[in-house]
């Protein structure tokens, strides 16, 4: 049955004057893959960009709008149970007279505050349960505070509760429930603008680009970020190390958006832009509240090295994983990045191992992470790709920790 998909592939084909056979070789891909896709098959993100690079065309172009395929199953009904209390405190029943929400008692802004910490303090050591119990009462609170203060208390209440949003849309964005980080994190832009943080704003900005990044939603995601990038640009003798950082973080939005929409000229400006902010700050920033993430000169190089393997270079990826920047030496005098993005960058040598044939060295980075990193592994597909195709390619007997590690991803041969 030919799909959206099918007939865009089919139709950029032909329009480049390209047969089947030669669009596979283009894209270094099997015929077979060409051929299924054609026939109304599926295919991972990475395929695509393979294909609209070969065809010359953005990856944006090649995906379809029709009914998506029932995904329902029974880690989405856990999903549903255990999110329950976060969406009724997010996404209150809403009524002709008013939301019908639960009453909280009004809580103090400092408090408040320091709840957003703690809660911040527990997703970046991937204590995702705890951030989950903690979120419900926090956004509770934060709006009972605004209804029960005025003036520039009031005010400081509704910057509280502009964090308790960024925080759960983080959260909620990580754990891959994206309509509700969507709305936790436009209400908080909104917020935050609406109070004139606009460097808080422009961190949920940056929070929001990953989340249309993870939908495929590259276009979007590439302007959001330039817009916003230009909006508060700094001037580099002055700026604050926040300031820079969320300026540089916009940038590595823009790349990552870019070069999966077969966008190089403009992922190579970003990139250069976002190594001139990460210059500026000299050593890796986390400033928060000021900076919600993380950056400097080692997370600008990790995000240059994703490139390559968006891109299929496996050497390049190898090449670069352990040298310059991201050397033992570089990584101590600079400072480590953040858990995720070290995890994204260990995950990408994983898969450089594996395109070419080292499979015990891809288990020990994914065992590696699994070790330092269990919770957050289990919400990367990249972690089950990698498992998946060791699975698929490997000839010898599986080791008891290749067996493992599949069981603990869920991925079966």
């Amino acid at each position: 049955m030919s799909t959206g998909l099918a007939d865009n592939i089919r139709k950029h084909r032909r329009a480049a004057g390209l047969s089947q056979e030669q669009l596979a070789h283009e894209a270094e891909l099997s015929v077979g893959v060409v051929r299924k896709l054609e026939q109304g098959g599926d295919a991972r993100v990475e395929t695509l960009h393979s294909l609209a690079r070969a065809l010359g065309v953005s990856t944006s172009a090649l995906f379809a709008t029709e009914a998506p395929k029932s995904v329902l199953g029974p880690q989405d009904e856990a999903n549903r149970r255990y999110l329950a209390e976060l969406r009724k405190a997010l996404m209150p029943a809403v009524g002709i007279a008013a939301p019908l929400a639960e009453p909280a008692e009004p809580a103090e802004v400092s408090a408040i505050h320091r709840k957003v910490r703690e809660g911040h303090a527990l997703y970046w050591a991937d204590q995702y349960g705890a951030v989950a119990k903690l979120l419900p009462a926090l956004l509770r609170d934060s709006d009972a505070a605004i209804s029960s203060l005025e003036g520039e208390e009031e005010q400081r209440a509704v910057i509280a509760r502009c964090h308790a949003l960024l925080l759960a849309g983080k959260y909620l964005t990580q754990v891959r429930q994206y309509d509700m980080a969507y709305l936790a994190l436009s209400e908080a832009i909104r917020l935050a603008r609406e109070t004139g943080q606009i460097l808080t704003a422009a961190t949920g900005v940056v929070g929001l680009c990953w989340l249309l990044l993870r939908q495929d939603r590259f276009d979007e995601s590439e302007k959001l970020a330039a817009l916003t990038a230009d909006e508060i640009e700094p001037r580099m003798s002055e700026a604050s190390p926040a300031r820079l950082a969320v300026w540089g973080e916009l940038w590595l939005r823009v790349a990552a958006a870019s070069v999966r929409n077969n966008r190089p000229d403009l992922a190579q400006e970003a990139r250069r832009m976002a190594a001139t902010a990460a210059s500026a700050l000299s050593t890796e920033d986390s400033t928060f509240p000021n900076h919600w993430g993380g950056f400097g000169p080692v997370t600008a190089e990790v995000k240059a090295v994703e490139d390559l393997s968006v891109l299929g270079d496996a050497r390049g990826v190898l090449r670069r994983a352990d040298d310059g920047l991201l050397g033992a030496k570089a990584v101590r005098n600079f400072g480590k990045p953040t858990a995720p993005n070290w995890g994204r960058h260990r995950l990408d040598v994983a898969r450089a191992h594996l395109t070419l044939g080292s499979h015990q060295d891809a288990m020990d980075e994914l065992l590696q992470l699994r070790r330092t990193s269990g919770a957050w592994i289990t919400h990367q597909p990249m972690a089950r790709y990698v498992m998946g195709d060791l699975l698929k390619t490997r000839k010898r007997t599986l080791t008891q920790d290749m067996r493992s590690m599949a069981a603990y991803l869920g991925v079966t041969g």
